[in-house]
This record gives structure tokens, sequence and C-alpha cells, in this order.
């Protein structure tokens, strides 16, 4: 069956519900979300948004901060200006009613909280629930809004390329365009049909890629769906070795990804070994409060040197009613689980968490492909380079929807409808129902186990080399499954995590440096003379991949 929208927005989190709401009046919007519409990143997210926001926060802070989160690899002119649109988008966060919490001596101005890598308190929150009140918010307004319809339980299988379907790309001389996006092949997850939808312009906004590991603090929903699949349609992607592994993911046989939030540590919560001695000291004269990165390799080091299964985040000293206020979904969740946060140290490990790289974009959102757009997560804008400063995600993709949608606002009247008649639909072939799902799940479980012991926070040239071969006949299976068999979401997201771990090793393999998030045994030193740049890949430069 086929469908059409003026725009196709993929993915329900932040990002792709900011844009929504801003190009909603252009024309028809439609959002696929693989489950639930609040099953998002977003609303996990704990900790807040950045943005300069006090008399004692200014401009040039917030962007040095970034700058040298960034390891050399951001992009500085993306940076101010991500920085400097950040008081405007808080507002407009405010004005669709997002709650942040306020100060208690004057609730007319934010609580601004402080975080790893921040020179000054910037961090607007909502307690320990930012994510959860930002989307809650978001939401309300879209179901309000008539141009917008909502799918949930619609995962998006491929994009659809006008130099495959037929039609003409309709490029000027002065564009470098590669191709044109016209939309997307779209399964329903319950009846299991493919439905091609075809738009004017195409928004990937799925967020990251934590399922690639075996341990993550990401949702279920994180299987780098919209980098496989721009990677596959032909669009550049860039720096996928720069996974960011979050330093507190708390340790617990009963929980498998809940995040002990950075503000805990930015509220004073120190890092020690199991018999209470502090260690952050010994790696970086900011301690606690040192970046991610810094503070993952820490943690890692140590737990190898003891032999522990993990340290201990301590703010047993703060005042308890403070903690149980600041942190109410933490103390709750811990509580529950014997924890009690304001008199003892919470076990905790590092975590898949973040990834710095993805679709290759401009400074509007815009993709190598004409008309597919990439924003938050999915997307590599410049703004991260080699390492997230915390709480830039949630502020990267409020300021990559407003960019995307004023250049929608401009240029969406000269954009052409693509042709029903060019439409392709989807072939199953003579694929058939798959029988036995631990084909999938077998597979999945290789891939995960090999890129957490094989491609994590410390890495090695001869492991890297090792993790190539052997993911190469697991990728191989995973790609004639995709074949053979009729198409499931398991299937279309172990697809997606195959190409994923295949991309992330190679550029990995690529980077002959240690910066960033990327450290690698054989090469610890940073070379600014030959790597001081992206590592951009894309499908034709790797036509031998094998998860396309």
């Amino acid at each position: 069956m086929i469908h059409e929208t003026d725009f196709l927005v993929i993915g329900s989190g932040i990002s792709g519900l900011s844009f929504a709401l801003k190009v909603a009046n252009l024309g028809t919007v439609t959002i696929v979300t693989k489950k639930a519409k609040k099953d998002t990143a977003t609303n996990l997210a704990q900790g807040g948004i950045a943005a300069v926001l006090s008399e004692e926060d200014s401009f040039d802070l917030h962007i040095r901060d970034t700058l040298r989160s960034g390891a050399g690899l951001c992009h500085e002119d993306v940076v101010r200006m991500v920085v400097e649109n950040g008081p405007a988008r808080i507002r407009e966060l405010l004005d669709i009613g997002v709650s942040f919490s306020t100060s208690e001596r004057d609730p007319m101005r934010l609580d601004l909280g402080r975080e790893g890598g921040h020179s000054a308190r910037r961090i607007a929150h909502a307690y320990d629930l930012t994510g959860q009140e930002i989307e809650t918010a978001l939401l309300n307004r879209v179901a309000e809004h008539p141009n917008i319809t909502v799918l949930e339980n619609h995962l998006t299988v491929d994009l659809l390329i006008a130099s495959k379907a037929g039609e003409p790309l309709h490029l000027s001389p002065e564009e470098s365009f590669t191709d044109r996006c016209l939309g997307a092949f779209v399964l329903d997850r319950l009846d299991h049909s493919v439905h091609t939808w075809l738009a004017r312009a195409t928004v990937l906004c799925t967020g990251g890629t934590g399922k690639v590991y075996l341990y993550t603090t990401n949702p279920d929903i994180a299987t780098g769906d919209g980098v496989a699949m721009a990677f596959r349609a032909g669009a550049a992607v860039a720096n996928l070795e720069f996974v960011q592994f979050h330093p507190t993911c708390l340790y617990h046989p009963k929980v498998k990804n809940f995040l002990i939030s950075e503000a805990v540590r930015g509220e004073g919560g120190v890092l020690v070994r199991e018999n209470g001695t502090a260690f952050m000291e010994k790696y970086d004269q900011r301690a606690d409060l040192a970046t991610r990165d810094t503070v993952a390799r820490a943690i890692d080091a140590e737990m190898k040197a003891s032999g522990d299964d993990c340290v201990y985040l301590d703010i047993s000293h703060k005042p308890a009613d403070f903690v149980r206020n600041r942190f109410p979904n933490i103390h709750r969740t811990c509580l529950s689980l014997g924890i009690d946060i304001t008199a003892e140290p919470i076990p905790v490990v590092p975590a898949a968490h973040y990834m710095c790289g993805g679709v290759v974009t401009d400074r509007m959102g815009q993709s190598t492909i004409k008309n597919l757009y990439a924003l938050g997560e999915t997307a590599c804008t410049g703004l991260h380079g080699g390492n997230r400063l915390a709480s830039n995600s949630l502020l990267e993709a409020v300021v990559f929807a407003h960019q995307a949608a004023a250049q929608c606002g401009r240029e969406f009247p000269r954009w052409p409808a693509p042709r029903r008649d060019h439409a392709p639909h989807w072939q199953s072939g003579r694929a058939r129902r798959i029988e036995e799902c631990v084909l999938i799940s077998h597979n999945w479980d290789q891939i995960r186990r090999l890129m957490w012991n094989y491609v994590g926070i410390v890495r090695s040239e001869h492991r890297l080399n090792l993790v190539q071969k052997r993911l190469y006949p697991i990728l191989s299976e995973v790609n004639q499954h995709y074949r053979d068999y009729l198409l499931t979401g398991d299937l279309v997201e172990l697809r997606n995590i195959g190409l994923l771990a295949e991309l992330i090793v190679h550029c990995a393999a690529q980077r002959k440096e240690s910066r960033g998030l990327h450290y690698v045994t054989e090469y610890p030193a940073t070379d600014d003379v030959l790597w001081r740049r992206d590592t951009v890949v894309s499908r034709s430069k790797l036509p031998h991949t094998i998860m396309v």
C-alpha cells in the first residue's frame, strides 16, 4: 500500500517531536515510531539540558568546555551556533509547558545543575526526570495538532531513493547531493505488512546505537536504525568509533540499564573503591568532575587492577533531604533494590551510552542526500567531536530541529512531491516465515558480546583485527536470514545492529591514535598531524560491506 505525507519523521524523541511541531503548519506530518511513542531515549534522560542561563556563565565558557571535551574534533562554528541558540530553545520548551526545576530561594529562576566537564552551573533539569518531563510536554502539544499523525509500532526498514525508483533527482548543478530521498518502506509490527510511504522530506530521529553492545544504558529501541538506513541509501556517516560509555550505570542483577546521572557527581558524589578510597584525582586534576571518557577509562582501569566487578559512587556525605529531593527517581529506584543512597555508596559500572558519530549533516541538519535530514543522536553535526560534553545532547536536538524546520520553511514550496507511479512496492519474493526465533536471538547475542569484549572502552589493534574476522561469518548469516525470511521487527533490528557493528569496527581500526572516547593501547598518543579530522565513510567508499 502507498501512503503520502509532506514530512515523514522517523522517531518520537525530542528532536523528532520538536521538528514536527515546527513544520506542522507547512503541511502534513507523519511520525513513525517503532514501539509506543514514549519509548525513547529522551524519556529516560535524567540529567538535563545545557545552556547559558545565568549571569555567572557565558557563551565563551560553554564553547570552551564543549571544545575541550570534544578532543579537537568539534567543528567550532557549529559549537558556537548551538551554544548561542541554547537560551532561545530553552524558552521555547518553557513556553510549551516543560516544568524545569526552580530555585528554592527564587522560584522565578531555574535551579541550574553542574556536571562533569562543565565550568559553570548551566544544566536546566526537572530533578532527575528531565527527559520524561520534556517528552510529555512535547507529546501533549503533538496530540493537539491536526496536521500531525503518530504511527506507533511501525518500524522503518529502508529509505526510498530516487535513483533506485527511476525518478529524476531534481538536483541543480550547484548542489553536491549524491541522491534524493522520496520516503521509506515501513513495517507494521502488528501484522508484519510493509507499506510504502512517500514524503517531500524524510527526517531520521531514531536515536542511538547502544544495543550494539552487551551492556548499555539505552532502551531496547536503540539499534542504530537511522544510521544503518542512511548508509545503505548512500549517505555519508562519520566518527562511529566514538562510542561514549557512561561511567556510572547501576550494577545490580535485577536491573540491566538504570543510569546513575552525571549530576550525582556534579552535586558532590565521589567515586570510590570497595574499601572507600577515592581514586579519580589519580587520573585527572578535575577528579570526579572530569569528562566522561576520562572517568570511564579510570573506572575500567580500577576494575581491571582490583578484579572487582564494580566501583562505587558515594553521595551519602551530603544531607539526606538534599539527596532525596535532588534525585527522587534515583533514590526511589535504588531504595526498591535495597540501596539507600543517603546512607551508603551506589555500585556502578560503565556501559555503552551515546554515539557521538552518525549521519553527516550540515548546519541545517541536511544529510548528503537531498530531502533527507538527520537530527539528535542519529546525526554527526560536528558538535560533539570525539567526546560529548554532558547534557549537550538534548541541546543539540532542539537546536538542530529548529535549524532543519527553518530550512524547510524556506524551501518546502519548491520541493516536488514524489510521484506515485514511480513508487516501488515491497517485494517479499520467496521469503518464508521464520519458525526458529533462536536464529535471531543467537546472532544478536554473539554480535553484542563481541562488541563489548573487543571494541569497548579500551581497544587494541590486535582485538580489532580479531573481531573483524569473527564478525564476518555472523554477519553473512544475518544477511542470509534477511533474504530468506519474511520481515519481523527483530530481524530488521538485527540487520541494523550487524551493520553498525561492522561500521564501528571499521572506523575504530582506521584511526591509528587515541583521542577522546577512542583509546587504542598500541597508539596511546593523540596525532593531530594525521588524525585531527572526522572519519567519514559511505557505501561508495566501502563497496564490500557485508550488511547492505
